[in-house]
């Protein structure tokens, strides 16, 4: 099927699309941890495949709270609206066929799309690329793994910094048409406590990217207004509070940070 529908700046289609549309299940991503479906969407015409997360299939993590996990992906599109990097595709929190749930446009990659973030062999790293931790195959072959040096990432991973994203795997990481980079599943993300894990460490200690001051001082004038009223539909009080002290903090640094020593800091699988 092709969609009717591209996800563009103005994500307003989308949206009503996302939220009114009918939605038609056509089969499960067998390997995502919590119940993922993928589905059609259709309404007034235009039709679009979508990613529909049921509440009632969210695993039970000990450090998130049970049935919040849909509420985390739709805070996380509207926080990269805020800062006016859509990398996040269009997301709402809607009913659907197994009850309520996120429901997010889809995005195809091209055939052919060179992944950004991947394991290489160790003595082949592109110049381009910036190594984060080193492994072995069974055979004992020496890999690294590494992302690119590119200022798409470079934005990505100020964004994870702020939602305090648990799960930045390579996987997660996609590219749709336009070489348009875009960030999905953001159900481990707003936790109060550091938990941030991601396999965009290659920029640690770096300046933040151009662009990343303006767009964190947008965020920061809109959790001072309509913003917190929408996540505190979604997130609780101390989460919010915390995702404001995050962005300050960023403001202040100025680079990003080091991973930390006491814990993992990379998810897993990372790709």
């Amino acid at each position: 099927m092709t969609s009717d529908l591209r996800p563009v700046g103005d994500d307003t289609d989308a949206l009503r699309l996302l939220r009114t549309g009918t939605v038609q299940v056509e089969g499960q991503l067998v390997d995502a941890s919590n119940t993922t479906l993928r589905g059609v969407i259709a309404a007034d015409g235009l039709t679009a495949r979508c990613v529909y997360k049921p509440i009632r299939g969210e695993r039970p993590l000990w450090d998130f709270p049970d049935g919040t996990l849909a509420g985390r992906e739709v805070s996380a599109y509207l926080v990269a609206r805020a800062l006016d990097w859509p990398m996040v595709p269009p997301t709402v929190l809607r009913d659907g066929p197994f009850g309520p749930g996120a429901c997010q446009l889809w995005i195809d990659e091209p055939a052919e799309v060179t992944p950004l973030v991947d394991f290489v062999p160790a003595d082949q790293v592109p110049p381009d690329w910036l190594p984060i931790a080193a492994a072995r195959d069974p055979a004992g072959t020496a890999y690294a793994l590494a992302h690119a040096d590119d200022p798409r990432l470079a934005r990505m991973a100020v964004f994870d910094v702020v939602v305090n994203n648990a799960d930045r795997k390579g996987g997660h990481v996609l590219v749709g048409s336009g070489d348009r980079l875009y960030g999905v599943d953001h159900g481990l993300c707003f936790h109060v406590e550091d938990k941030l894990r991601t396999v965009l460490w290659g920029f640690s200690g770096r300046p933040l990217p151009d662009g990343a001051e303006p767009a964190l001082g947008r965020l920061r004038d809109a959790l001072g207004g309509p913003l917190a009223e929408r996540l505190a539909q979604l997130l609780t009080p101390a989460e919010i509070a915390a995702l404001t002290v995050r962005t300050e903090r960023l403001v202040t640094d100025g680079r990003f940070p080091a991973p930390p020593a006491e814990r993992s800091a990379i998810p897993w699988p990372p790709v």
